[in-house]
């Protein structure tokens, strides 16, 4: 049987359906599991965290909204992906973690061979939490690291840990989508993270929406899109105060990019169908040669020389 996903929301767990999650977890017919807002006890998490553990087809794990909400549970949970080898992405949005918390939980996050997508929005995290997040983004050469990271809603990391970040993000072999939404910023934190950008080769999504940017930090990231070739595709700005038109003008250069990248990959691909290569040189006597290849599947190889 394929793993499937069990989804509940808002909702509180019964011992009985607990039970049945669990076994689920353990004869690894469960690729998704979300418990978004769900009540259960704590006997019932320690459970669940087992099942966890136990699991080979667990892919995506969704704990958000207060789920974890005590430093008990987060031990629990931390001991589970410390043998857990198949979590690819991890929601703890909305849990109340703070910087002890992800204390706890990130030995066990470091070493997951497997996570790639981490929601740590909304999870009281400051300075020292950041500092430890900037250990999963791995720098060029190093293991493999976070491609997808949310970090909205943590007002208490200053300009400091936004900046330590940034040069995490500058220096990623891996980061991909990164969201910041809903943290105070401000200009200053925004053109750390321009520097960031056009110095990374991977990040194609960047979401600023509500993070107290004016026009200042928008002609900025308009600068940077304009002058230096980066992976960016998407630029989210909204609920800031930025003009419409300096918003517009980024929006369109990043869609110049990638309608050009567009454009080279369909030539690409034109090229790999043609099964002619045609090939011109010239002899030192001024002499022309052509010849015609055909792609090689069965066909006969044809040569014509014009002497």
């Amino acid at each position: 049987m394929l793993p499937g996903s069990i989804q509940i929301s808002g909702e509180t767990l019964s011992s009985a359906e607990v039970r049945d999650i669990c076994a689920g977890l353990r004869e690894n017919s469960v690729r998704l599991l979300s418990l978004r807002g769900c009540r259960l006890s704590e006997r019932d998490f320690g459970h669940v965290c087992r099942g966890v553990a136990e699991s080979h087809s667990l892919a995506q794990l969704n704990l958000n909204l207060g789920i974890v909400s005590n430093i008990n549970r987060v031990k629990q949970l931390a001991e589970a992906l410390k043998t857990n080898r198949s979590v690819q992405s991890l929601f703890l949005h909305g849990s109340p973690l703070t910087d002890a918390g992800l204390a706890l939980l990130n030995p066990a996050l470091s070493i997951h061979p497997s996570l790639v997508a981490l929601d740590l929005g909304d999870c009281m995290l400051g300075d020292e939490g950041i500092n430890l997040i900037c250990g999963l983004l791995p720098p060029d050469g190093a293991k493999s690291g976070l491609k997808e990271l949310t970090l909205s809603a943590n007002p208490g990391v200053t300009s400091k840990g936004w900046g330590r970040l940034a040069i995490a993000v500058a220096h990623s072999s891996q980061l991909r989508v990164l969201n910041l939404d809903y943290n105070p910023l401000g200009d200053q934190v925004a053109g750390m993270l321009a520097v960031a950008v056009a110095s990374s080769r991977t990040l194609e999504v960047l979401d600023l929406e509500g993070t107290g940017l004016t026009n200042q930090s928008a002609q900025t990231l308009l600068d940077m899109v304009e002058n230096y070739p980066t992976a960016l595709r998407t630029l989210i700005l909204a609920e800031n105060n930025i003009s419409p038109e300096l918003q517009q003008q980024i929006s369109d250069l990043l869609s110049e990019g990638e309608e050009e990248e567009e454009s080279e990959a369909r030539e690409v691909t034109a090229r790999e169908k043609n099964p002619w290569i045609c090939q011109n040189s010239e002899s030192s006597d001024s002499s022309s040669q052509m010849v015609l290849m055909t792609s090689g599947l069965g066909d006969s190889l044809l040569a014509e020389t014009e002497m």
